[in-house]
């Protein structure tokens, strides 16, 4: 079967699912810069592949961050989240102590909260488009 974009094939399946997720800091506390983002795309990238995920694009601005992801049907959304959220919040922890301070009490980077969306009404292009245009701080 020739590969089509976006389609890809699992042992038993063929697959074209894709969601648009964002994460926001806490209280939407203004956090990120270029360097953060950077790093952070390196960190979600890794997660992603830990769950055979394809991080189609990743972007953000100083308070929160976009994905577009492409994942098999085997794996739960919430869990992929979870372990983005979380890997990244220690890692940005650990690799960047002045960002300490915008952990608050509980120690969280990321609001408890966040957007998922399948996406597919609107064509990828225009998702992606959305994703690239962030205003990425400087």
């Amino acid at each position: 079967m020739a590969e089509t974009e976006g389609i890809r094939t699992g042992r038993h399946c063929v697959f074209a699912l894709h969601a648009h997720l964002v994460f926001v800091t806490k209280y939407r506390h203004g956090v990120f810069t270029d360097r953060h983002l950077t790093r952070m795309e390196e960190i979600m990238r890794a997660v992603c592949e830990n769950f055979s995920v394809e991080l189609v694009e990743f972007n953000g601005e100083r308070d929160h961050v976009h994905l577009m992801v492409n994942f098999p049907p085997t794996v739960a959304v919430s869990r992929l989240i979870n372990s983005l959220k979380g890997v990244s919040s220690r890692r940005l922890r650990q690799e960047f102590p002045e960002l300490v301070e915008h952990y608050w009490r509980a120690q969280r980077l990321w609001s408890g909260s966040y957007y998922a969306g399948s996406v597919g009404g609107a064509p990828l292009s225009v998702v992606r488009q959305y994703i690239e245009d962030q205003r990425r701080p400087v």
